[in-house]
């Protein structure tokens, strides 16, 4: 928390409690600094928050975030206040909470009263957001993806080591038994010398919203509609070149679309590979190759995309590594019979899989795989006989606080996040990556130590991004 907005708070209560011939009586949480029995906590020990995006996926962090009552909004900023269901629900939620259209003004104006700003919004803007509020001195949640590419990735990985704020990305299964689990099967050497693994994706609801139906796909930027008079269209498009308006990109399906969303891979990816990237090392891959892309082109993402990417060794038990990644339907993997489960008649049943997104680990010799689906899913090793010898380590631990929980405690002072930007902005740039596979259609290599693709000046180009527009170029410039 922010140390000058404690003390000031503090200092009004403190004058309350004490002013002459005054008979104040302070309620019991007030004067001793604790939560009452009602869960209230007092505002010299609590995390104020600035919230950017109010609707969607945003009122799942704002009430996951203020659940313990250690924190509380204290000023919203959106784009378009009446877009969806949930935007009502956290209006409703907070009604007294003060409202801006434009988060530099909300921090202008409110600045003093704002420990931590979350960023829920669509990609394209999570970056100058994000990058203001630390400047600002904010410890900043970030949704994921990080950001929308490489560059911004680096900008904020840079960022975090100069302002020295708390930080955090959206993907919540870092937070979770499961990643505890993850680490003890590391660990315990079941999880060691993976030189192979398969993931994949398939859309399980909502497939419009990715354009996967063949009937709803595009080849060129849709036409312009007129947009809704609550939104600032102009604020939407933030850095990223401003098509005019469509309901196509507001308040959904933008995710769909090069120019400001990630696709599938850049969205589920940050769920189903940040385990074996972070606690396996994988750093950033040397090669990435396109296998298959279908129904391409440079509007929106393939209906299915197929490509891999090369990690070298990287320590002992860390041999290379041959990355597949897959989504669109009937992307699941077929599992080595090797791994498949017995019956007590002999046969053999194949186990198993999720049916959205998961990943599926093997190991150098060959003994046993590895499967996991996303978010904080625990891990399971195939075949199951397999798991007695690693019966000590297969438990999951009991984890109580949720990823936007323990945000809220490192702010605080508490303990450290699971996901920092010196974590997932790594993650997030593997992402922007293989996003550029897809754009391009086309395999390329990468150094890793220098962070810059190899012998291809259109594809580098492209992993950079595009030059932002006019008004929004001061943030792109480098972290001095």
């Amino acid at each position: 928390m922010k140390k000058s907005s404690r003390i000031s708070r503090r200092a009004f209560l403190g004058k309350s409690a004490t002013t002459a011939f005054s008979f104040t009586v302070l309620p019991s949480y007030l004067a001793l600094g604790k939560k009452d029995s009602a869960g209230n906590v007092p505002p010299s020990q609590r995390l104020n928050l600035g919230c950017v995006g109010v609707g969607n996926r945003a009122n799942s962090v704002i009430t996951s975030m203020c659940k313990q009552k250690n924190a509380m909004p204290v000023a919203f900023a959106d784009v378009d206040y009446y877009n969806s269901e949930r935007a009502a629900q956290t209006l409703a939620a907070f009604p007294d909470v003060r409202r801006f259209d434009d988060f530099r003004v909300m921090l202008d104006t409110m600045g003093d009263d704002i420990d931590a700003v979350t960023v829920v919004t669509p990609d394209h803007t999570h970056f100058v957001i994000a990058l203001e509020a630390m400047r600002r001195g904010k410890h900043v949640y970030v949704e994921k993806p990080l950001t929308h590419t490489f560059r911004e990735s680096e900008l904020l990985i840079q960022a975090e080591k100069k302002y020295k704020v708390v930080t955090q990305m959206g993907n919540q299964g870092h937070t979770s038994g499961g990643a505890s689990q993850f680490q003890q099967l590391v660990k315990g050497g079941a999880i060691k010398d993976i030189n192979k693994i398969e993931a994949f994706f398939k859309p399980f609801e909502h497939p419009g919203i990715w354009f996967y139906e063949k009937e709803l796909r595009i080849e060129e930027y849709p036409t312009a509609e007129k947009a809704p008079s609550s939104l600032n269209w102009d604020l939407w498009c933030g850095p990223s070149e401003m098509k005019p308006f469509n309901s196509l990109y507001h308040p959904q399906t933008w995710r769909a679309f090069h120019l400001y969303g990630c696709g599938i891979f850049g969205d589920w990816g940050a769920h189903i590979l940040d385990f074996p990237h972070d606690y396996l090392k994988l750093g950033l891959p040397t090669r990435v190759e396109k296998l298959e892309m279908l129904d391409h082109n440079q509007i929106i993402f393939p209906r299915l995309s197929k490509l891999s990417m090369k990690f070298p060794k990287r320590g002992k038990n860390l041999p290379a590594v041959d990355l597949t990644w897959t989504d669109g339907y009937g992307t699941k993997p077929v599992v080595d019979e090797q791994y498949w489960d017995k019956n007590e008649d002999g046969t053999s049943v194949h186990p198993n899989l999720n049916d959205t997104g998961s990943t599926l680990l093997h190991r150098k010799d060959g003994k046993l795989a590895i499967y996991r689906a996303s978010h904080g899913s625990p891990s399971r090793l195939l075949p199951k006989v397999t798991m007695r010898e690693y019966a000590e380590y297969v438990k999951p631990p009991r984890v109580t606080q949720s990823h936007q929980e323990s945000f809220v405690q490192a702010c605080l002072g508490n303990g450290k996040t699971t996901s920092p930007f010196s974590i997932s902005g790594e993650l997030t740039q593997l992402l922007h990556l293989g996003v550029t596979c897809q754009y391009l259609n086309e395999s390329f290599d990468f150094d890793r130590k220098k962070k810059r693709i190899r012998g291809n000046a259109r594809a580098q180009a492209v992993l950079d991004g595009p030059e932002p527009r006019k008004g929004w170029t001061d943030y792109y410039k480098p972290i001095a």
